[in-house]
C-alpha cells in the first residue's frame, strides 16, 4: 500500500456540523456576492479570497462539492477488500475495491449512530464492521447485519450512503453533488492521452503528505504559472522549456524548443504519441469561457533529458506501454485538485484538500510500475528529489504569499499578460464558478 511521510507544517483538521455549515452558507451568500463585485479583472483577488470563512464555506459548498474530485490511484487497492479514505472538510470519504473488482466511493459514516467505520487512512477488509455497535456492511457498502436491532428493521435501507466515481486509466475521481456534471470529455482526453503511461499497471512507490499554511487558491495560482521558476525552481529549468515566454524567449532558445518538437515528432510517431504543446510557456489552462476543468498534453524535455530527475537520466524500468524512454513528460491537470507529471519511468501525483480558509492538505504520489523492486530496479533516494524539491519550493512559496496576503498593507496587484495569463484564467474560473452557484 502507500508509506507516507510528515507534514510540512502541522495544523488541526476542520469540521463541524454540516447543518450549521450550510446555515453559514446561506447567511453569506449575500456577503460572498458583494465581495464578488469588488474583484478586478485582470488583478489578483482581494484578502478575502485567501482568508475569511464565509469565501471559504462557498468555495467548499459551491465547487468542492459540486465537481469531480480527484481522489487517489486504483493501484493503491489492487484487491477486493483494499481501501484507502480521505477527508474533505469533515467528510469522510471511503474508496473501495468491491468483490466483482469495481471501485466504489461510500461515505465512511455508519448509518446507525454516525460513528466512522474505517479509522486508518488506508487497509483491507473483507467486511466493514463499525467500531462502535458492530453493525457490518459489505464492500458494496450493503447493510449485511445489525445485531441487537429489531426484527423488522429493513436493512435494504441502510446501506452506506454511495458517492458518485469514475475510474479512468488508473485514475479516480468522486463527486459530492447529487447530479455531478458530466465526465465524458475529460474521460475521453485523460484516456487518449494517459493509457501509455500504465497508471493502473503501476504501484505506488511513496507517497508524502504536507500540511500546507496557505489557502488552496494560493497553491493552484502558484502552480499555474512559471514566472517563479528562474529563481524560484533551480532543478526544474533545467529539463523544461515552459518557464521561457514571448518576453524572453530568445532566437537560441527558439531553436532548441522546435529541434526538441522536432525530434520527439520523428521518434514518437511510429509509438502513437505526439507532442500536444509546442510552444513556450505553460499549456494555457484553465479556460473560464469553455468551462475546461481539466486538461492533458504531452511534453518534449530539453534536450539530454528523459526523465524529470537531477540528471535527466531514466532511473526505473520504463512504465506502461513506452519501449523507449525519450517520450517526454505527460502532464495532466483537473480542478479543483489535481495534477501530475508523468516521465517515461515513473510519475509524479499531486492531490489538493482544503481544510481551512489558510491551509491546505497536499499528498505527492511517486509511481513506478509494478514489475519494478525498489533496490534493484529503482532508487527513492535518486527518484524523489526533483519534484520533492520542486514542491517544497512551491510550498515554502505559498506560505509567504499567504502571510504576506493577511497583511494590511495587502492590495490586488495586475497580473503579468506575458507570464500569468494562467493565473488570470484560473481566477477568472474560479470567480465565475462561484458567481453562478452564488446568484
Amino acid at each position: 500500500m502507500q508509506s507516507t511521510g510528515k507534514h510540512f507544517r502541522s495544523g488541526v483538521r476542520r469540521g463541524g456540523n454540516p447543518r450549521l455549515r450550510r446555515k453559514i452558507g446561506v447567511a453569506s451568500a449575500g456577503l460572498v456576492g458583494s465581495m464578488l463585485a469588488e474583484c478586478r479583472p485582470g488583478w489578483s483577488l482581494p484578502r478575502e479570497f485567501y482568508s475569511d470563512e464565509p469565501i471559504y464555506r462557498a468555495d467548499i459548498e459551491h465547487l468542492w462539492r459540486s465537481g469531480w474530485l480527484f481522489a487517489g490511484h486504483s493501484c493503491e487497492i489492487p484487491k477486493p477488500g483494499d481501501y484507502f479514505t480521505l477527508e474533505l472538510d469533515g467528510d469522510s470519504l471511503l474508496v473501495i475495491r468491491g468483490n466483482d473488482g469495481a471501485i466504489r466511493g461510500l461515505h465512511n459514516v455508519c448509518r446507525h449512530r454516525g460513528s466512522l467505520i474505517c479509522t486508518a487512512p488506508a487497509g483491507h477488509a473483507t467486511r466493514l464492521v463499525c467500531p462502535y455497535h458492530q453493525w457490518t456492511y459489505g464492500c458494496d457498502g450493503k447493510l449485511l447485519a445489525c445485531r441487537g436491532m429489531q426484527e423488522d428493521l429493513d436493512k435494504s435501507q441502510f446501506g452506506l450512503r454511495p458517492i458518485h466515481t469514475r475510474e479512468v486509466e488508473g485514475l479516480i475521481y468522486l463527486s459530492l453533488a447529487d447530479k455531478p456534471p458530466t465526465f465524458d470529455a475529460a474521460q475521453q482526453l485523460l484516456s487518449s492521452l494517459a493509457r501509455p503511461q500504465g497508471f493502473a499497471r503501476a504501484k505506488i512507490a511513496k507517497t508524502v503528505d504536507y500540511l500546507v499554511k496557505a489557502n488552496w487558491k494560493l497553491v493552484w495560482e502558484n502552480n499555474r504559472e512559471c514566472f517563479h521558476c528562474n529563481f524560484g525552481h533551480p532543478q526544474y529549468i533545467k529539463a523544461n522549456f515552459d518557464h521561457y515566454n514571448s518576453d524572453d524567449t530568445t532566437a537560441g532558445i527558439k531553436k532548441k524548443i522546435a529541434a526538441a518538437v522536432a525530434r520527439s515528432e520523428q521518434k514518437w510517431a511510429d509509438a502513437g504519441l505526439t507532442a500536444t504543446h509546442k510552444q513556450t510557456g505553460m499549456t494555457v489552462f484553465p479556460d473560464a469561457e469553455k468551462n475546461i476543468w481539466f486538461s492533458a498534453n504531452r511534453t518534449a524535455l530539453v534536450d539530454g533529458y528523459v526523465s524529470e530527475t537531477m540528471d535527466g537520466k531514466q532511473i526505473a524500468p520504463l512504465m506502461g506501454d513506452y519501449r523507449d524512454a525519450d517520450v517526454g513528460t505527460l502532464r495532466m491537470r483537473s480542478l479543483p485538485n489535481f495534477w501530475n507529471h508523468s516521465s517515461c519511468d515513473h510519475a509524479v501525483s499531486t492531490r489538493l484538500l482544503p481544510i481551512g480558509p489558510q491551509q491546505t492538505a497536499i499528498r505527492v504520489y511517486w509511481l513506478v510500475d509494478a514489475a519494478a523492486v525498489e533496490g534493484r530496479d529503482y532508487q527513492l533516494e535518486k527518484m524523489m528529489p526533483f519534484w520533492q524539491l520542486t514542491s517544497e519550493q512551491d510550498w515554502e512559496i505559498c506560505e509567504r504569499q499567504q502571510h504576506g496576503v493577511n497583511s494590511r498593507a495587502y492590495t490586488p496587484g495586475p497580473y503579468s499578460t506575458y507570464k500569468e495569463y494562467n493565473v488570470d484564467g484560473f481566477v477568472r474560473w474560479y470567480l465565475k464558478m462561484l458567481a453562478r452557484k452564488v446568484s
